[in-house]
């Protein structure tokens, strides 16, 4: 179907916006790569919400202390955050039930061999 609907939008618009029609065709098959997958990891896989998210606490944590006195504290700030996210991500509330994935996965790795 969506390859249906980008042939329509090729037809449609290659003479007005032949540049543009030939980016969407040559990034068209990673754009839909999201819908291998099954469906209740779609829309955390195609939005940046969490990077987001991570990128928000890092510039709260930033705003607190203002100046940075060289780089390498820069990175030991981003450092403790991000095992500290890490921690958060793989112990508490996980962002992804993997067990769904996985069950998935069998016949697609099976057919694979």
């Amino acid at each position: 179907m969506a390859r249906n609907l980008l042939d329509g939008i090729l037809a449609a618009y290659s003479d007005k916006a032949p540049q543009a029609m030939q980016r969407l065709e040559n990034g068209f098959d990673d754009a839909i790569a999201i819908l291998a997958y099954p469906e209740p990891y779609r829309k955390r896989l195609r939005t940046t919400n969490i990077v987001e998210r991570l990128n928000e606490e890092i510039r709260r944590r930033e705003r607190v202390i203002r100046i940075f006195p060289n780089g390498a504290s820069v990175q030991r700030l981003l450092g403790a955050l991000l095992m500290e996210q890490d921690e958060i991500w793989s112990t508490g509330r996980k962002y992804f039930d993997m067990t769904a994935y996985w069950e998935w996965r069998k016949p697609q790795a099976q057919a694979a061999d």
